[in-house]
Order: structure tokens, then C-alpha cells, then sequence
């Protein structure tokens, strides 16, 4: 069965032809700067959640974008920051591990922003490794006039003290992402295909759906809850018609529960209903989606549940 199995891998699996190059590429910076966003548009498909809530992103996620001339495999990490929590501890130590084992780093600032702590703490940590570091300066569609210039040379003095090289872009309006396509596949070596072509993620259908879920909860709910939730993806069934997802909504406390229940449960209603139409576009067809909400305290503390809900060190 091995030898069968190494068989149907390298039919697909194809061998890279001469010239080709591929890499690990991690993109890092301070929380809430774009990072997913920039992912998503450079594989051209959403894997990865996004939101206005900073830490969306706990786990590090790859992205895979493959072209005739290349094989780019992005890895997505939760915003660096210091941690309260036990999760917040896991969250920040596997972003420096995949600081540590990339080919290349896409460390990304809010430009509409003048650089600050946050920014320059992430510079001392890249200053002591060897891999090469991109500027890339997101958000550059929120510039104004007036302030460009000022807030440009905040950044550019990053830039020109570690000799990096410095790019501007929109993840939003996509403006600049060809040239920073262009200026990452230049950091990369020759290499094979580490992935199918076809491939736009290492994740399983089950995370992203689970992901998708958690997204909503951040876009329909502020305060605590965010930062308080886990999916837990249950059961799924397939049919040749319907795919049934049975889905839990892990929160800390009976009142955060109550929040996302919502009056005569119509909060709960709203979320699955984003989130099954979202679901149905990651599989391409009908769905059911049903969400319970289940109370475990702390479980943020918890080495435990962090383990059991998927965010542990990697």
C-alpha cells in the first residue's frame, strides 16, 4: 500500500521543469494589517477569514499559488503581538516559528499608518535571522495627499536600515500585487512542486468551514466575543444532493452565549445563515448548517482545550 500510495503521489505531483522555482514564504506583521487579505488576493480564492477584529487569524495557514515559472506557498500568521492568554502565547509562538522556517518574509505594515512599537518589535526579531525580508507596505489605497510622504519615510527608513527592499500595494484593490508577485518569486531558489497545481491550500474542508463560521461571529459581534470563540466542526454528512454540517460555537461564559444566541435566537439564525452561504460557495453546493452554542469556561487557559480545538505549538 505504501509503494501504491508514493505511486498516486507522484502522478500528482508533477516533476518541475528547468527553471522552475518554489518556496515557503511567511507573511508577518503586527495584527489587523491585511496579512489574510493579501493571501487570499494572491491565491486569487478566500481560504483564509478576515475581519476588522485584530488576531482573526490563529492558525497558521498555507496558501498556494502555482504558475508555469513557479510555486509560491504562502503561510498566513496571526498577528504579532503580547499575548494574556494561553492562546495568545500559542498564537505568537508559532508566528516566530514560521518566521524561522521560510525561504522568504513578507513582513507587512498598515502604510495609512505612521510606523509604531509594534512595527519596530518586529523588526528586532527579524534583525537576528538571515532569510530575506520584503517591506510591503499594505493599505496604500487609504494614503491621503497630504499625509503620503511623511508616512512613506516612516517606513523607508526601515527599509534602508536593514537593507530591505520596499514595496507599496492595496490588498484591497489588488493595486501593486502583480509587481510584489514579481519581486517574492525573485527571492526564490529552484526548487520542485511541493504541492499539486491544482492545490490552493493544505487545509481540509473541515477547518475552512469551521473558519467561515468563526468569520461571521466576528463580522455580527463585538466586545468580548471574538476573541472568545472556538468552532468545533461535529459531524458532516454527504449525500449526492446536500452536505449536513453539525457545528458547536465554543464560548467562555452562559452570557456570551446568550449574546450570540441572540433575542428569540435570531443572532444565531443571522450567523448561520452567512456562514452556510459561504459554505456552499467553498464546496459548490447545497448545504445544511446547523450551530449549537456550548459553554466552556476558560477554556483560552486551558492547554487542554487549546489542543482539542486545534491551536496548540507547531
Amino acid at each position: 500500500m505504501m509503494n501504491d500510495s508514493k505511486q498516486d503521489l507522484k502522478a500528482i505531483v508533477p516533476i518541475a521543469p528547468a527553471g522552475f522555482k518554489s518556496g515557503f514564504i511567511s507573511i508577518i506583521g503586527r495584527p489587523n494589517v491585511g496579512k489574510s487579505t493579501i493571501m487570499n488576493q494572491l491565491v486569487g480564492q478566500k481560504i483564509a477569514i478576515t475581519s476588522p477584529v485584530a488576531q482573526t487569524t490563529r492558525n497558521r495557514l498555507r496558501g498556494i499559488l502555482t504558475t508555469d515559472k513557479a510555486q509560491l506557498i504562502f503561510i498566513d500568521t496571526p498577528g504579532i503581538h503580547k499575548p494574556h492568554h494561553e492562546l495568545g502565547k500559542v498564537l505568537v509562538k508559532n508566528a516566530r516559528e514560521a518566521i524561522a522556517g521560510a525561504d522568504a518574509i513578507l513582513f507587512v505594515v498598515d502604510s495609512s499608518t505612521p510606523a509604531g512599537g509594534g512595527d519596530r518589535f518586529i523588526v528586532k526579531l527579524l534583525e537576528k535571522i538571515e532569510t530575506p525580508v520584503i517591506l510591503g507596505l499594505n493599505k496604500s489605497d487609504l494614503q491621503t495627499d497630504k499625509d503620503v510622504n511623511q508616512l512613506d519615510e516612516t517606513y523607508t527608513k526601515i527599509a534602508i536600515a536593514n537593507n530591505w527592499p520596499a514595496i507599496k500595494f492595496s490588498a484591497i484593490t489588488k493595486q501593486g500585487l502583480e509587481r510584489l508577485f514579481e519581486l517574492l518569486s525573485q527571492h526564490l531558489a529552484a526548487g520542485p512542486y511541493y504541492y499539486p497545481p491544482d492545490l490552493v491550500t493544505d487545509k481540509p474542508e473541515r477547518f475552512i468551514m469551521g473558519e467561515l463560521i468563526r468569520e461571521q461571529i466576528l463580522l455580527h459581534t463585538r466586545e468580548e466575543i471574538p476573541h472568545s470563540v472556538a468552532i468545533t466542526i461535529e459531524e458532516i454528512e454527504e449525500t449526492s444532493k446536500i452536505t449536513r454540517v453539525f457545528a458547536a460555537i465554543n464560548v467562555e461564559r452562559n452570557s456570551q452565549k446568550g449574546i450570540i444566541i441572540g433575542k428569540k435566537g435570531n443572532m444565531l439564525k443571522e450567523i448561520g445563515t452567512k456562514s452556510r452561504q459561504q459554505i456552499q460557495k467553498l464546496i459548490d453546493g447545497a448545504v445544511y448548517l446547523e450551530l449549537f452554542v456550548r459553554v466552556q469556561p476558560k477554556w483560552r487557559q486551558s492547554r487542554l482545550r487549546l489542543a482539542e480545538f486545534g491551536y496548540k505549538p507547531e
